[in-house]
């Protein structure tokens, strides 16, 4: 993950986001349908909270972005129509779980599952979409999905304990937290990817091109995730600024504001993470600011989101690698 290269992404995207959508528009209506149709459940409760955060307003990028990598690859199965799912599947199952070791209480703007039905049945339901999302995967009778997604998963179990670890941990270093990222985030993006070269049948340096596109795509969507808590409107955020602070995590731009500041400044930034104090957001936004901080959690941003450009090079040119290209670039231009 440490490769870069010269070449800038283009100063907007040559695509809308909607019109990214617009090239599988119908398969991402298919996916939508056998969500909900997922989530149907004699047990009331489950389809209460499954269709709450299914439907909370995300851009539902995961599986959007195995949908294009599928299209990009000439596929012309349904497989890709099921994994989408499960991939969704999954991250929801995780935003479930986030939020109530985070004791988060607002995500995309509305109340969080656990605030509203409590921590053990947002626990319970996410354990539930896991299990769905196995168990429809059986049904695909592919062993080296089965391969990837369950290594997938053990790495996404291993960041939230890395990310646990470092709560209040003011000596987080920067590549530890990268590690969390690429464990926690990115490895979802990548197994997104990889997985339409996995159906498709495709060589093993095609699957191995799209695995490391969506890994530096999922980096580059964290680091600016982590830049956003510190510069974004709240209410485009969708959550309140300095929740990390408030939630003790030693996020990048904290790391590098404390190597950059000084003492007295890196010792406010130290005791505020170490505290979990969002009272202190104010002052430590000032130094996070005045260090570069922020500016240099965006230019890594830039770097990963290059990088994932750069690893599509082995994919035939067509409209749905344009698409992901537009992708990695949307990445690191958003503001929410």
């Amino acid at each position: 993950m440490t490769d870069t290269v010269s070449e800038n992404t283009s100063a907007s995207p040559q695509q809308t986001f909607e019109q990214v959508r617009a090239l599988v528009a119908d398969q991402v209506e298919a996916v939508d349908r056998l969500i909900l149709a997922e989530l149907s459940s004699d047990v009331v409760l489950i389809n209460q909270i499954g269709r709450y955060i299914v439907s909370s307003g995300g851009k539902r990028l995961r599986p959007l972005l195995h949908l294009l990598a599928a299209n990009a690859l000439g596929y012309e199965g349904e497989d890709h129509i099921t994994l989408a799912a499960v991939i969704e599947f999954i991250h929801t199952a995780t935003l479930l779980h986030d939020d109530v070791v985070d004791e988060s209480e607002l995500r995309r703007g509305r109340d969080t599952a656990n605030a509203v039905w409590g921590n053990a049945a947002s626990v319970l339901v996410g354990d539930y979409l896991y299990s769905s999302a196995f168990e429809m995967m059986v049904r695909l009778q592919r062993m080296r999905v089965m391969e990837v997604m369950s290594k997938t998963t053990t790495a996404i179990a291993e960041g939230e304990v890395l990310q646990l670890l470092n709560v209040n941990n003011s000596a987080t270093s920067e590549q530890r937290y990268l590690e969390v990222i690429w464990r926690k985030t990115a490895i979802l993006f990548s197994a997104a990817a990889q997985l339409a070269a996995v159906i498709a049948g495709s060589d093993a340096a095609t699957e191995e091109a799209l695995r490391r596109y969506g890994m530096h795509l999922g980096a580059a969507f964290q680091l600016i995730d982590d830049a956003l808590d510190y510069r974004a409107d709240p209410d485009s955020l969708g959550k309140n600024l300095g929740d990390d602070l408030a939630e003790g995590k030693p996020t990048l731009p904290l790391i590098y504001a404390m190597q950059q500041a000084g003492a007295d400044d890196a010792g406010l930034i130290r005791r505020s993470i170490e505290e979990g104090n969002r009272d202190a957001f104010a002052e430590v936004y000032k130094i996070v600011e005045s260090t570069g901080a922020i500016a240099y959690t965006e230019m890594r941003a830039r770097d990963e989101a290059r990088n994932a450009i750069a690893a599509l090079a082995p994919i035939a040119a067509s409209p749905f690698k344009e698409a992901m290209v537009a992708v990695a670039e949307f990445s690191v231009q958003r503001s929410y």
